[in-house]
């Protein structure tokens, strides 16, 4: 397996669980957690654009 193909794997995973807290944001009753759902849903989006950067990255150096 490539060092991209880890890193796409990696970035999905992050993905999908921003996209968990979204959804667990968009159904919460209480304000206070429904921002740190989203809080929490947007570091994930940031993270997983940082690991998509950083194995595209990896792939230009080969």
């Amino acid at each position: 397996m490539s060092v991209a193909d880890e890193s796409g794997g990696r970035a999905q995973r992050i993905r999908a669980k921003a996209q968990e807290m979204q959804e667990a944001a968009d159904r919460a009753a209480d304000p206070r957690e429904r921002q740190r759902l989203q809080d929490k849903a947007r570091r994930l989006r940031e993270r997983s654009d940082q690991v998509t950067t950083q194995g595209d990255h990896g792939t230009n150096a080969l």
